[in-house]
């Protein structure tokens, strides 16, 4: 994310706009940009499939490479997500 705390992240997802405040992102936050990643890949994987079935090689390459990058970065939140739970500690101490 980002340092300055007024500033409003916009994606191409007008459903996924959040406001950066002093540096806090609540365990929500993250897994609401978990799922925005995921959704964003899956959005790229149709279009790679779409561009390859009409022979567009290099559309469906630069799909299939922001799919990966969304991919990647939505398990990075989805990890954050899980790291800063408090409950996870009490899922791991319990033996469940």
């Amino acid at each position: 994310m980002t340092q300055d705390a007024d500033k409003v992240l916009v994606t191409g997802d007008a459903s996924f706009e959040e406001t950066v405040e002093d540096e806090f992102e609540s365990i929500g936050d993250h897994h609401r940009a978990a799922a925005h990643h995921f959704a964003a890949a899956a959005r790229h994987h149709l279009a790679a499939a779409a561009a390859d079935d009409e022979g567009n090689e290099e559309l469906a390459d630069r799909h299939s490479y922001m799919a990966y990058r969304h991919r990647l970065n939505g398990v990075q939140y989805a990890e954050i997500a899980v790291m800063d739970s408090e409950s996870l500690d009490d899922v791991l101490e319990s033996g469940v």
